[in-house]
């Protein structure tokens, strides 16, 4: 709790006693009016400073301009009770609020603790402790067991497990070594890391989270809009129609005066939006925090509305659907075994960088003796070639083998293919593929079980590797061969095609998906691999690299979504029912009560079922 809030809760605790003891106790008049007025003065006060302040800079018609009038017109009726009751329920109410709106707030804001308080920069041989924001482009920084990384930068030096729970919500530690790629906001766990650093702390990951945390409450979706405006017009419509109820019947009818002042201080009482005003932006809020648990950042609750009326989801292929790296996933030698095959193939490729060769060389997993390597040529567009213990060895594509007129078998499996001969004579050839994620096909299917109506595919991959793909994930259509502008294309045409409260939803993680993630009706980029242009140009975040997290998040979009419909229609019902009976004389201060506190504290209950997130099954 709050300091703010444990004085709130002290005041409670000291009003209801006195309360009890003003309602219960056998008092005369004058001491139960003294024990009722301190109980007000304790519990009311400062509801009726905001009322007064508030109307010295003209801004009348509020919750507590409504609470100030009806419970000292209550008191001023002779009905001590009731007027106090009513402030005291109302603080209640308040407090109850106040707890909602913190615990939600926490879930969100435990990413904020992923700012890094200083930097251990290596100056003159010696470690300073500075400012992240301090720290250049290239300098060198040390993290010690138990520090959090300040920036993003390559490792060095040293080896080391972190802790990547606050960025993207999985407990499993990740492994770095030298020549790793680590991102600030992680904390580390054992070793000692020297790192270069990559990035300026503004443009850091741990910064660009911070910002998206910050600035996810100001983008509101239409529901919120609506409360908003309907506050703005039902609370001086209402003010009036309680003092034409004050009024025009004892006038009209000539009726006591006391009796129609009373049903209008009831009917103020009733008529405050305060569950509405509170309850449905506590809802988004509590998606945008139950989101956040998964390592999802949603950067408005306008885009938590529009992930719940998702009909089409479109994916890029490379590094969204697939890891973005490549392994040897056949090996067919001829002549030769396998092992031989892949040793000459790795030793052939050793001077290169290409992704194709640094896959090899992963499949062979030993040391290269580069003695016994000599006279390597790169061929542009071919391949390589080299000497190998005497061997002329040649490694390649297809028109490699044309070229050199050497005689082989064209390989039918889908997937890059190196073709590998010694001395001339074909021995064999290694399939290589971008591997898919271990949940790419699990998130398709869990897709199309939340009710999306198409998955589809768009990348510039050729056809026969893009349609190996789409059928192996079970996607309903793939476009491939495309460039960016063909993939701003496809989309407009998958945009026309869905209904008119339907949304399509793009998920991509590289700077050419820019474009296409910024015309989608919601962007998901991804946020571990994915290039900085794609997470500025996102709507929400995936901070794992796991297409399975887009069901999960539909999922929390659509219960937000009933949530708070589920308030509105209750607060509106209750409030509307309570109003009439008000008017006519059938509800006194305690239904008032109800109308007002109760609801309010039954709507932030129902709201606080936002944050609450179960565990993703897919198969459910």
């Amino acid at each position: 709790m709050t300091r703010k809030q444990k004085r709130l809760l002290t005041r409670i605790l000291i009003a209801a006693p006195l309360f009890l003891l003003g309602s219960f106790l056998p008092l005369p008049v004058w001491g139960s009016m003294g024990i009722f007025l301190l109980c007000y003065a304790v519990i009311g006060w400062d509801i009726v400073w905001k009322a007064i302040t508030n109307i010295l800079h003209g801004q009348v018609f509020d919750e507590n301009f409504l609470m100030t009038i009806a419970t000292v017109g209550a008191i001023i009726l002779e009905q001590y009770s009731e007027g106090v009751a009513v402030m005291l329920f109302y603080q209640v109410g308040e407090w109850f609020q106040s707890y909602a709106v913190s615990k939600s707030r926490r879930s969100i804001s435990s990413l904020m603790d992923i700012r890094p308080d200083y930097a251990n920069v290596e100056r003159d041989g010696q470690l300073v402790q500075v400012d992240p924001e301090e720290v250049a482009i290239g300098d060198t920084i040390i993290v010690k067991p138990g520090e959090r990384v300040p920036l993003d930068g390559i490792v060095l030096k040293g080896s080391s497990a972190l802790d990547t729970a606050a960025l993207t919500g999985e407990s499993l530690p990740r492994d770095v070594e030298a020549g790793m790629d680590v991102i600030s906001g992680c904390i580390n766990q054992t070793g000692i890391l020297t790192i270069q650093t990559t990035k300026a702390f503004g443009e850091s990951t741990v910064a660009k989270i911070l910002d998206l945390v910050e600035n996810s409450s100001d983008k509101k979706g239409k529901t919120e809009n609506f409360i908003s405006r309907f506050a703005r017009y039902y609370t001086p419509i209402v003010v009036f129609s309680a003092i034409a109820l004050a009024f025009l019947p004892p006038i009209l009818l000539h009726q006591p005066f006391h009796i129609w002042i009373y049903r209008a201080l009831t009917f103020l009482v009733i008529s405050c939006p305060c569950a509405l005003v509170i309850s449905i932006p506590l809802s988004f809020f509590g998606g945008i925090g139950g989101a956040s648990k998964l390592g999802v950042l949603v950067k408005g609750s306008n885009y938590l509305e529009s992930l719940a009326h998702t009909e089409i989801v479109v994916f890029d292929k490379t590094g969204t659907l697939t890891k973005g790296s490549f392994d040897v996933t056949a090996i067919q030698p001829v002549g030769v075994e396998a092992e031989e095959l892949l040793c000459l193939a790795a030793y052939a490729e050793d001077y290169s960088n290409h992704p194709i060769s640094l896959s090899i060389k992963k499949a062979y997993g030993k040391p290269i003796d580069s003695s016994r390597i000599s006279d390597i040529q790169e061929l542009a567009g071919h391949g390589v070639q080299a000497i190998i213990d005497g061997k002329t060895i040649l490694a390649g594509n297809a028109k490699l083998m044309q070229k050199e007129n050497i005689s082989f078998t064209p390989c039918t499996s889908i997937g890059t293919v190196v073709y590998v001969a010694c001395d001339r004579t074909y021995i064999g050839c290694l399939v290589i593929e971008d591997t898919i994620k271990e949940d790419a096909a699990t998130a398709i299917a869990a897709l199309k079980k939340v009710g999306v109506n198409q998955t589809v595919m768009l990348t510039g991959d050729s056809d026969a590797v893009g349609q190996s793909v789409s059928k192996r994930l079970g996607l309903d259509h793939a476009y491939t061969e495309l460039l960016p502008a063909d993939k701003v294309d496809r989309e407009e045409e998958l945009l026309h095609s869905k209904s008119e409260k339907g949304k399509l939803v793009f998920v991509g993680d590289g700077i050419n998906d820019a474009p296409v993630l910024a015309r989608a009706d919601v962007g998901i980029a991804m946020g571990g691999l994915g290039s900085d242009a794609a997470i500025e140009a996102a709507d929400v975040v995936l901070m794992t690299d796991e297409p399975s997290k887009i069901p999960a998040v539909i999922q929390i979009a659509r219960k937000t979504i009933r949530i708070a419909n589920q308030n509105i229609v209750f607060a509106l019902g209750v409030k509307f029912l309570v109003l009439i009976l008000g008017a006519i004389g059938q509800a006194n201060m305690w239904a008032a009560v109800f109308a007002d506190v109760g609801v309010s504290v039954i709507a932030i209950l129902n709201a606080m079922r936002a944050m609450h997130v179960k565990k993703f099954d897919p198969a459910r």
